[in-house]
């Protein structure tokens, strides 16, 4: 296993790293045990990277089991800001949730600090000094080691640096984005950012969740488990995408899940990409694919179905700004909208 540079940090990480949301017991695996297995057997391969976050379920307390023999072999992220529980105070990036949030994380992992500790989600309702300013004082009492964002906008980004510069605070050293084949949207603002920042950037859904694995193909059943509440796992644009890059996949030797991973890794921007299995036998085809390198030719393949830059549909889980999410807040007044 190659390591690289989370950004500026001088932390070295995998080109794959291990999510965990799937070793939930509540909607991923339901068996801890197995679950350990699958963390050990990823330890085993070379990658060093394991990512989780508060609202997966028992997840951090799944991973601080497994881990509690081999905590100094990994770098180990968490996120925070999503809601967690019903107190409307339990969630968000606010001083008051924060310094509560990441003491119930470090309970759950059984560590007494997190390497990379990640705002799930952009909080429009929280000053972004406000949020730095507890984030920065958590790094001084050692209780986490580098601070980042997830599914941040590019504007979001330039704030938070420029925010963290002139007011003498941590800086967000690394951005988890969403990026695959399908979804090519961050190689416009966001990857050339971070780059520009020296941010690491972790990347979540590279296997298009679910729709680059081989097993959703256009006219057929689809026996993903989470058909039934993603819409985006059914729609015929992005099915159609795929049913171009099978054949693609074929002549390049590869299964789909291989092409998929090593697209992902091959832009300069990309750190490290997430590998999301639920099961043994899916960590075991993915791991069979770290050695996969794309020549040219397939990646000006791919270039051509999707172009750089694009996206074919939107994820369910992208995160969506309030100018978009509200229509009240792009809808002047009935009596207002009028011209005369």
């Amino acid at each position: 296993m190659h390591y690289r540079t989370l950004g500026r940090t001088g932390i070295k990480v995998s080109p794959y790293a291990l999510g965990a949301m799937m070793f939930a017991t509540s909607f991923g695996n339901p068996d801890p045990d197995d679950s350990a297995r699958m963390i050990r057997k990823a330890l085993d391969a070379g990658i060093n990277f394991i990512d989780t976050a508060d609202a997966y379920g028992d997840s951090e307390e799944v991973v601080g089991k497994a881990l509690r023999d081999r905590r100094d072999e990994v770098v180990l992220a968490t996120k925070f800001g999503r809601q967690v529980g019903a107190d409307p105070h339990h969630q968000g990036a606010s001083r008051r949730w924060i310094v509560t949030a990441v003491e119930n994380s470090l309970r759950r992992l059984r560590v007494d600090h997190i390497d990379l500790y990640q705002l799930h989600r952009t909080d429009p309702a929280t000053d972004v000094e406000e949020t730095l300013s507890a984030l920065t004082d958590l790094l001084r009492a050692g209780k986490i080691r580098a601070i980042g964002t997830s599914q941040s906008l590019a504007s979001d980004i330039v704030e938070a640096q420029w925010v963290a510069e002139h007011r003498g605070l941590a800086r967000f050293r690394a951005e988890q984005a969403a990026y695959s084949i399908l979804n090519r949207g961050v190689e416009r603002e966001v990857l050339p950012l971070t780059q520009r920042f020296g941010m690491g950037t972790l990347i979540w859904g590279p296997l298009g969740q679910g729709l680059l694995t081989g097993r959703v193909r256009k006219g057929g059943r689809n026996d993903l488990r989470r058909a039934h509440l993603l819409k985006h796992l059914s729609d015929e644009r992005r099915l159609d995408v795929v049913e171009q890059l099978v054949p693609l996949a074929a002549e390049a030797g590869l299964p789909m899940t291989h092409l998929a991973m090593a697209f992902v890794i091959a832009h300069p921007g990309v750190t490290s990409a997430l590998l999301g299995p639920r099961t043994m036998p899916q960590l075991d085809d993915l791991l069979a694919g770290i050695e996969v390198r794309l020549t040219d030719d397939v990646l000006d393949r791919i270039d051509e179905i999707v172009p750089p830059g694009t996206n074919i549909g939107a994820l369910d889980q992208n995160y969506q700004p309030p100018a978009v999410h509200d229509p009240g807040l792009r809808r002047r007044p009935l009596a207002e909208r009028a011209a005369a």
